[in-house]
């Protein structure tokens, strides 16, 4: 499903994805799935795919914001 949602040329793909060079950050708990993942995506061809090392857990460590809204 990953796939179809972030390859350009799917017509099953999220609107932002309209080109090969989106910026796309994958995050899971621990960070091994979202490294997959992220690996995925590039092998699909977008360059810009990657995950947070470490995931969500790291972050959470790391003292980052856990609620509210994402940056624009």
């Amino acid at each position: 499903m990953l796939e179809w949602r972030f390859d350009p040329c799917s017509d099953a793909r999220l609107p932002e994805v309209a080109r090969y060079d989106v910026e796309a950050i994958i995050v899971c708990q621990e960070g091994y799935t979202s490294s997959l993942a992220a690996d995925s995506l590039r092998e699909l061809g977008l360059t810009q795919a990657g995950d947070l090392d470490g995931g969500f857990a790291a972050w959470r460590a790391h003292g980052q914001p856990t609620t509210g809204s994402p940056p624009a």
